[in-house]
């Protein structure tokens, strides 16, 4: 028991080696939970990924520094990493439940024709739709492009005719 107060300490007051053991500790313990939550919680980067990333971060952090108990903290970055994978899994199976969590895809551009209200619920102006056109096409014109979307990760997908 001496050697793990030693290696880990207790509380705030923690000395340099008891911080790099913490480290360690939580460094393994969070590579078993983002297996856990599933590699697409960093491929992806959707805000519902985007969650549990900052939680884990945030929550795990009190770990090392000694702002939180060890055991207590570690079982609710758990209890976060689950409830990410059941949701991810029931949104898989459940289209209402993944466009709730996940939200949906808007068309900001199709048939010749902006839609400016999905362009105004995405916060994409004019001058950010063709900077996507310029991007994925190489092209500075609308004239070859039949649909614009921006997908539900956020990210802008253009369709060419």
């Amino acid at each position: 028991m001496d050697l793990i107060f030693t290696l880990f300490g207790q509380g705030k007051d923690l000395n340099s080696l008891q911080m790099v053991c913490r480290s360690v500790v939580a460094f393994f313990l969070t590579l078993v939970m983002i297996r856990v939550a599933g590699i697409r919680t960093f491929g992806k980067k959707t805000p519902f990924d985007n969650v549990i990333i900052i939680m884990l971060g945030s929550i795990f952090s009190r770990v090392v520094v000694g702002a939180s108990a060890f055991i207590p903290t570690t079982l609710a970055c758990f209890a976060f990493v689950l409830i990410h994978r059941v949701l991810g899994l029931v949104a898989f199976y459940n289209d209402t439940v993944g466009r709730w969590i996940k939200g949906g895809a808007l068309s900001l551009y199709a048939n010749g024709q902006p839609n400016r209200r999905n362009m105004r619920a995405a916060n994409m102006s004019d001058k950010d739709l063709m900077e996507s056109v310029r991007r994925q096409t190489n092209e500075d014109s609308l004239d070859n492009i039949r649909e614009i979307i921006q997908e539900r990760n956020g990210e802008v997908s253009v369709v060419k005719k």
